[in-house]
Parts: C-alpha cells; structure tokens; sequence
C-alpha cells in the first residue's frame, strides 16, 4: 500500500529571504522576501500590492518578478522532493542594484528560497 505524497507547503512559511549576490565580471545581485501559503491545487505567484521597487529601466522590474516566479516553481516541482505542490507564493519584498541584478540573479533567487523553504519544513533533497 502506497501512502500519498505530502502536499507543499504543510503550514504556512512566511519571511522566507534570500540574499543572491555574486561578484566578479559577470555579477549577480537579487534580494527577495517570500511568503508561501497552503493553497487548494497547484502553484500560484503573486506579487505584494504595496511591493514597490526602485530600479532603472523600471520595465526590468516585472522580468525580475517573472524571473522568481520561475525559479521557485521550477525547484518545488523538481522530483527529487516527492511532494504533491499546493503553493500560494507572495513576494513581499525585492531589492535591486544597478550593476548585477538580472533575471538570472533573480531566478536563482526564487530557487533558493524555495529550497530553503522546502529544507524548513523537512522534506526530503538531494
């Protein structure tokens, strides 16, 4: 008898941050807070209505949030955790800087946080 898989997130995890930062000539910069909520079925993101970011070309900013968007989906839907993903994700809070932040740096962001996110609540990694 096979038992069902977890669902992701169990419980609420609120303030999950990540600073990704990387300098050499290439550099990285991606700062971001998020919530994750039990929702009923699959993965939803959404960004804090109040959030506001101060970056110059302004029309960056909504890449970034894509950016984070895909790398936290992209890490709770890796196999290796075995949960079934029931997520509402809120982004509460992102900082840029004008040499580093990219959507690279910002979806290694979303990655990480959704990893530590995950290590938090025990589910099993590689």
């Amino acid at each position: 008898m096979t038992s069902a898989l977890p669902r992701f997130p169990p419980y609420p995890i609120r303030g999950v941050r990540v600073l990704h930062q990387r300098q050499n000539c290439a550099p990285h910069f991606a700062h971001v807070e998020v919530d994750f909520e039990p929702a009923a079925e699959g993965f939803s993101f959404e960004v804090a209505p109040d959030l506001t970011v101060e970056h110059e070309p302004a029309e960056d900013v909504p890449r970034f949030f894509k950016a984070v968007a895909g790398g936290i989906e992209e890490q709770l839907r890796s196999p290796e955790h075995k949960v079934v993903i029931a997520a509402r994700v809120v982004l509460r809070r992102a900082r840029t800087e004008t040499a580093g932040s990219h959507e690279l740096a910002f979806r290694i962001a979303g990655y990480l946080a959704a990893r530590k996110a995950l290590e938090g609540t025990g589910y099993p990694r590689c």
